[in-house]
């Protein structure tokens, strides 16, 4: 994370404007580096062991655009931790229904 990003993301923050995650990385590297400093996006480089489940306080992330993730992955895991899990699984149950495709490459939705 970038002095620069940080600083806009905070700024974007501060306003009260949501912050857009594009991916489930995204996700966790804002989401780790906001507990860095409680609520707010310092530079900072690393890897991260985060693993976002039920229960999950999201301090940055919020809308998300995430791809179509196979049942039981950690990355669907995070989408319905995002949404509301019901209304998710009604999606993915349109998204079967209507051959959408699933994976890093397939379709993706729009959580807010």
């Amino acid at each position: 994370m970038t002095a620069a990003a940080a600083t806009k993301i905070n700024s974007a923050l501060d306003e009260g404007l949501p912050v857009v995650a594009v991916g489930t990385t995204t996700t966790r590297v804002l989401e780790s580096v906001a507990q860095i400093e409680g609520d707010r996006l310092v530079s900072s480089s690393g890897s991260t062991e985060l693993y976002i489940q039920p229960g999950f306080r999201f301090l940055v992330v919020g809308v998300l655009v995430v791809n179509l993730h196979l049942p039981q992955s950690s990355l669907l895991v995070l989408a319905a931790t995002f949404s509301d899990r019901e209304l998710l699984l009604k999606a993915y149950a349109e998204a079967v229904a209507n051959r959408y495709r699933f994976y890093s490459y397939g379709d993706a939705m729009l959580i807010t």
